[in-house]
């Protein structure tokens, strides 16, 4: 036979008593509890049972409680005040509970993050919480999602957080050791692609047809990140393309720069997403994020 956790008695008896001695009354503790006399006394004569002690001195006039009572009592009311204390810290927990934002890797790494410092600052009581994944599905309870691609497509609130432009980026070595003039010359040189299974994202044959480009292209190193595709780039494997708005740091660090002064705007845009069942946090959230963009 299972023993309860603890070998405690039935959690409905020590309430009984708990009210019981606080009021030194089976009627006023009936009264709290909205149960009727007899059944407190029940209550409490089992409990007694399972000690094996008298809780109560019972006479005419009412009850007192016995030595082992008023200990117990004194017991209980520091554990009914412990588990209110959690309960309360739970609820606040709540409160403050973490806004969830579904948001790719590189979205993640090179724009949200360095943000949301910022968001701390003035919120310090909204924690955010990123999903970070570069799959196309989106958790049930997320709040916000953040995603390339047409916002019009979607059916609840959601915006545009920036209107991007894409490079040819590599790094300083890389860019003294392969100088380009021309479109063809960068064709022929180590270049990173990005394989993604995300709809209209811009590779380097649609960003070589859009600056008037035709001709063969390298297909040197093909990664499926785009992290790593720019940290490639950082490592003089090859060119890489950047979104200007996604890697704005590098390229304020000089940890990339330009190869060819040409800019193609992208057939899609990053958005940010507010599903159905956000709460106010996150829509606060939301706003700031259209601000900030």
């Amino acid at each position: 036979m299972s023993r309860r956790p603890y070998d405690l008695p039935p959690m409905s008896a020590l309430i009984a008593f708990e009210a019981a001695a606080r009021h030194v009354s089976f009627k006023a503790a009936a009264r709290e509890l909205n149960v009727t006399p007899s059944a407190v006394s029940h209550q409490v004569k089992a409990l007694e049972a399972d000690l094996r002690c008298a809780l109560f001195h019972r006479h005419h006039r009412g009850v007192q409680l016995t030595e082992t009572g008023a200990y117990l009592l004194v017991a209980l009311q520091r554990g009914f005040e412990a588990m209110g204390g959690a309960v309360d810290q739970l609820r606040q927990r709540v409160h403050r509970a973490s806004v969830t934002i579904r948001v790719t890797t590189a979205v993640s790494s090179l724009w949200l993050t360095p943000k949301l410092a910022q968001f701390w600052k003035l919120h310090g009581d909204i924690s955010v919480a990123q999903i970070v994944s570069d799959t196309d599905h989106v958790p049930a309870d997320c709040d916000l999602s953040i995603r390339y691609g047409p916002p019009d497509r979607e059916s609840d609130t959601c915006a545009v957080l920036f209107n991007d432009r894409i490079m040819a980026l590599g790094s300083p070595r890389f860019a003294r050791a392969h100088p380009v003039e021309r479109p063809a010359d960068l064709a022929r040189l180590p270049l990173i692609h990005f394989d993604t299974a995300v709809a209209g994202w811009t590779g380097w044959q649609d960003w070589f047809a859009a600056i008037g480009y035709g001709g063969q292209v390298q297909h040197s190193h093909r990664v499926n990140n785009y992290v790593i595709a720019l940290q490639a780039a950082r490592d003089d494997m090859g060119a890489v393309l950047g979104w200007v708005g996604l890697t704005r740091r590098l390229l304020d660090a000089g940890e990339l720069v330009p190869l060819l002064p040409d800019q193609v705007e992208p057939g899609e845009d990053f958005y940010v997403r507010l599903h159905p069942h956000a709460s106010e946090r996150a829509r606060l959230a939301y706003d700031w994020l259209l601000d900030e963009s």
